[in-house]
């Protein structure tokens, strides 16, 4: 009881983030084989071949401390991406990013404006820093930035916008993020958390966020490689921004906070845009055949831009779950976003994807 009396009690309002459940985890309970996970938006094809060969290259090296500025993935990502050097910020995960931008910019009573819903760790930072929520209702499943935009005010810090957004799949367009922009005041840091860029890059209106830096110094872009490039085992993503901005964040960042072999994986995936290729037409390929699906089963789901797919069953989904859970297929309820009638399924192989249908019409029709 001693130290929970010195527990901050800012922290007392933070409530824990709770990932999906493991495969091993599940098979454990269930006394199961074969489990299957598209709860967590992985990469269903895996890493790059030519990233697990750097890895196994690397192994012996794992004794050193890695390199603290990741230096050649620094240099690799700013010709790939046509920005400066010290444009670039690398972290364990972009989660980390998105924490830094909150210890940098947020202290107490400060205000943090996101969409409701969103991605939880934009809240969890914010309480952590003792700052202040503002959450603005989505509009039909899209952001509403006309509301966002009304809600800043002196005491504003910062915006978080995921685009396309997780949990729910939408994003903002080139035209509705360049007119939110040009209004937000410069003393207010604009978070755009592309997570998921790489399944929305095709998108015609969808907006490369990199080519509004040069007029918002305000912009700080995130990106990571645990998505399309199947990383997420290995924890790493990158912010760009203005050098002063990042700069900020630096000072805030743990030293080696991106290990050895997730930078030169990083590297190499960087390489393999086969791969990247490869992963890509595969999401689209399953998005199709399981928007399909649920369409065939009178499910309504949200139009996506990413590699999952947000439906709702029309009941409550947490018995849904669970009967999908015994069956060996892990999906994620939305119930902790306030969504108790929704799951978000992950897009995986083929045969996965069959398998989550066949369990999930079996359960419907009270099979």
């Amino acid at each position: 009881m001693q130290f929970f009396s010195t527990l901050k009690k800012n922290l007392s309002a933070v409530k824990n983030y709770q990932p999906g459940k493991p495969i091993e985890e599940v098979e454990r309970e269930y006394g199961l084989k074969n489990a299957i996970k598209m709860a967590s938006n992985e990469n269903a094809m895996g890493a790059s071949p030519k990233a697990l060969a750097a890895i196994r290259k690397n192994l012996s090296k794992i004794y050193r401390y890695p390199d603290g500025g990741c230096f050649y993935l620094r240099n690799r990502l700013s010709k790939i991406l046509g920005v400066e050097g010290s444009q670039l910020v690398f972290g364990n995960g972009s989660d980390e990013l998105l924490v830094l931008a909150v210890r940098a910019f947020v202290g107490e009573s400060d205000e943090v404006i996101i969409a409701d819903p969103t991605f939880l760790i934009y809240e969890i930072a914010t309480q952590t820093e003792s700052g202040h929520v503002v959450k603005v209702p989505m509009k039909n499943f899209h952001y509403d930035l006309t509301a966002m935009q009304a809600k800043i005010n002196s005491r504003t810090k910062l915006i978080f916008i995921a685009n396309p957004d997780n949990p729910v799949g939408t994003y903002v367009s080139k035209d509705q993020l360049a007119a939110f922009l040009k209004n937000v005041p410069s003393h207010v840091v604009v978070v755009l958390d592309e997570a998921y860029f790489e399944f929305a890059a095709a998108k015609k209106d969808y907006p490369d966020g990199i080519k509004f830096l040069s007029a918002y110094p305000n912009l700080l872009v995130t990106r990571t490689f645990s998505k399309a490039y199947g990383l997420a085992g290995l924890r790493v993503g990158y912010g760009v921004a203005d050098p002063a901005m990042i700069n900020s964040l630096n000072k805030v960042r743990e030293p080696f906070n991106v290990n050895l072999l997730a930078q030169v994986a990083a590297l190499a995936a960087l390489d393999d845009t086969a791969h990247l290729k490869k992963s890509v037409k595969a999401v689209a390929d399953g998005r199709a055949y399981l928007e399909k699906e649920f369409k065939r089963l009178k499910v309504r789901t949200i139009d996506t831009a990413t590699n999952f797919i947000l439906a709702d069953l029309g009941v409550d989904a947490a018995p849904v779950y669970e009967k999908l859970l015994k069956s060996g297929v892990i999906v994620r309820p939305m119930g902790v976003w306030g969504l108790k009638t929704f799951i978000r399924v992950t897009i995986g192989k083929k045969a996965e994807n069959e398998r989550f249908i066949k369990n999930l019409n079996q359960i419907l029709k009270g099979e």
